[in-house]
């Protein structure tokens, strides 16, 4: 149904060393450790890609794991950065990078879950259904 079953796999590597990056270029520019947070969701992510990819016959687990922390990732980002969201645009939030990162995390996460969800929902649909087991 179009969909190779490697796809996953690879967007999770994606979205985790998009993450990873995000943690790091966040350090970099802040010196703040709390800035490598987005680096755990990505690396947990990445490393469930690899995995996936590695021992295709784990990728439905480790695909929910990286399901899971997309989860998380995006609660945890737009759950602390969204409700900063009009302190960030009108100038006067406390620290202004880490609310951006935490919104860019949050979106990020958002995405990679959104497709997560789609990629199990079509694997569900291709799965030959069985007559009444």
């Amino acid at each position: 149904m179009g969909e190779s079953p490697d796809a996953m796999p690879k967007l999770a590597i994606l979205f985790g060393v998009i993450l990873d990056l995000l943690g790091v270029g966040a350090f970099v520019a802040t010196g703040a450790v709390t800035s490598l947070i987005p680096t755990i969701f990505g690396s947990v992510i990445l490393v469930s890609g690899v995995v996936a990819l590695v021992r295709p016959g784990l990728r439905k687990h480790v695909m929910h794991v990286a399901a899971l922390f997309g989860l998380l990732g995006t609660l945890g980002g737009l759950g602390m950065g969204l409700p900063k969201l009009g302190m960030l645009l009108d100038g006067t939030a406390a620290r202004p990078v880490a609310v951006g990162m935490q919104i860019a995390m949050g979106v990020i996460c958002l995405v990679f879950l959104a497709l997560c969800v789609k990629s199990f929902i079509d694997a569900r649909r291709a799965k030959p259904q069985d007559g009444g087991a």
